[in-house]
C-alpha cells in the first residue's frame, strides 16, 4: 500500500511556508493524539502520518528531496528515513515548540552548563572628570567593590582537598525533563539549580559560591580630548564568574564637570567675556586663558557691539586619536557701568549732548523704522 502524500496529510498546499506547516501539524496533533483518542487505532495511525509528514516537510533538505523524488527519496535509509512514528527524532522538540506557542513556555533550550561555570556580571562605574583633565588626558585610579575568584578554593566553591560532584538528579546536564500528557517539559534541575554539580563540603571562605566580595584599585587611562558620555570598557574587570567561570566586564561612564569659564561643543570651546563700554567704543585688547596653561590675546576693534564673536583657531579641545585641535570662540558682552560718581555722570551727560547722528547707528535705524511703522498704522 502506497503512502499518502505528505502535503495532503497535513492539508496544505505544496508552496506552504513553515508557519502554515506548523499550524496545520498542530491541529492534526491535537485532534489525533492517542491520549485524546484512547483505543482508537485509526486516530493513532493518522497521528503517526501527521508526525512523519511534518518531520519531513519542516526540514528544507528533506522537503526538497521529497518534492523531487517523493517517498522514494527516503527508501533504503535515505536522509535517515522519514522520521515516522510517534517518537521520531524531533518529536520532543516539535511538541515543545507547540507548547511554547500555546503557553509562552519552552520545553527545550537551556543548554548544558559545563560544571556550573557561569560568566560574571558586567559592572558600571560613573567617573566625573574636569575639562582640564579631558584636555590633557590622564590616568586615574578608582576603587571598585566587586566579586573576585575565591583564592582558597580557586573558584570551585568546594573545600580545599574536595571537589564538586556530578548531580545525580540530572546527571550533570543541569536540566530535567518531565512528561505531561503528550508534552515534554524541561526545567532547571531543582537539586543543583541548573549547575550540573553539587558541593557536599563547601569552601569556608566563599560558602560554595566560588567568589568573594573585595574592593579593588584599578588604573583607568583617560585619553586627551575624550568627550562627555564616553564609555570605556575594561574587559575581564567585572564580577568574577561563578565557580571559576569567566569574569564580566567593567564599563566606565565618563561625565565632564561644568566649567566656570568654558562651554564645550565637540572639540570647540565657547567663552563669554564682558568688556567695558570704553573698550568697546575706543577699541582695546584683553587676554583669555587656554586650557594648556597659556593665554591668547584678543584685539577689540573700535565700535564693537555686544554679541561680537572672535575665533581663535586651534585653541579648543584636542581631537581624540588625532593631532588636530578645535577652535575657541570668544563672545564679548558690553557692560553698562553702574554706581557712577557725580563727575562720571557729568561726563556722560556732556558726551550725550555732543553726540551726533552717527554715534548710535543701530538704535537710530530701529527708531526710524518704528516711527514709520506707527505712522503707517495711524494713517
Amino acid at each position: 500500500m502506497s503512502k499518502p502524500d505528505f502535503y495532503e496529510v497535513l492539508g496544505v498546499a505544496r508552496d506552504a511556508d513553515e508557519k502554515m506547516l506548523k499550524s496545520a501539524y498542530r491541529k492534526m496533533a491535537m485532534k489525533y493524539h492517542p491520549d485524546r483518542n484512547p483505543g482508537d487505532a485509526a486516530a493513532e495511525a493518522s497521528f503517526k502520518e501527521a508526525n512523519e509528514a511534518y518531520d519531513t516537510l519542516k526540514d528544507p533538505q528533506k522537503r526538497a528531496a521529497y518534492d523531487r523524488f517523493g517517498h522514494a527519496a527516503f527508501e533504503n535509509g535515505g536522509f535517515g528515513g522519514g522520521g515516522g512514528g510517534q517518537h521520531g527524532p524531533d518529536f520532543s522538540s516539535t511538541m515543545s515548540d507547540i507548547f511554547e506557542e500555546f503557553f509562552g513556555m519552552g520545553g527545550g533550550g537551556g543548554g548544558r552548563r559545563s560544571g556550573g561555570r557561569e560568566r560574571g556580571a558586567d559592572l558600571r562605574y560613573n567617573l566625573d572628570i574636569s575639562l582640564e583633565e579631558a584636555y590633557d588626558g590622564k590616568t586615574v585610579e578608582i576603587e571598585v567593590p566587586t566579586s573576585i575568584t575565591c583564592e582558597l578554593c580557586s573558584g570551585s566553591g568546594a573545600k580545599p582537598g574536595t571537589s564538586p560532584t556530578t548531580c545525580r538528579t540530572c546527571g550533570g546536564a543541569g536540566r530535567v525533563r518531565a512528561a505531561q500528557g503528550f508534552f515534554t517539559l524541561e526545567r532547571a534541575c531543582p537539586t543543583c539549580q541548573g549547575k550540573g554539580q553539587v558541593i557536599s563540603d563547601p569552601c569556608d571562605r566563599c560558602g560554595g559560591g566560588g567568589r568573594v566580595t573585595q574592593e579593588r584599585t584599578l588604573s583607568v587611562n583617560i585619553p586627551a580630548g575624550i568627550e562627555d558620555g564616553t564609555r570605556i570598557r575594561l574587559a575581564g574587570e567585572g564580577e568574577a564568574g561563578l565557580r571559576g567561570g569567566p569574569s564580566g566586564d567593567l564599563y566606565i561612564f565618563l561625565s565632564l564637570k561644568p566649567h566656570s569659564l568654558f562651554q564645550r561643543d565637540g572639540a570647540d570651546l565657547y567663552c563669554r567675556v564682558p568688556i567695558s563700554m570704553t573698550t568697546a567704543t575706543l577699541g582695546g585688547a584683553f587676554d583669555v586663558p587656554i586650557l594648556d596653561g597659556a593665554t591668547s590675546r584678543v584685539k577689540v576693534p573700535e565700535g564693537t557691539q555686544t554679541g561680537k564673536q572672535f575665533r581663535l583657531r586651534g585653541k579648543g579641545m584636542p581631537v581624540m586619536r588625532s593631532t588636530q585641535h578645535g577652535d575657541m570662540y570668544v563672545q564679548v558682552t558690553v557692560e553698562t557701568p553702574t554706581n557712577l560718581s557725580k563727575r562720571q555722570r557729568e561726563i556722560l551727560a556732556e558726551f550725550d549732548q555732543e553726540g551726533s547722528g552717527g554715534n548710535h547707528p543701530e538704535s537710530e535705524g530701529f527708531f526710524s523704522k518704528l516711527k514709520d511703522f506707527i505712522a503707517s498704522h495711524g494713517s
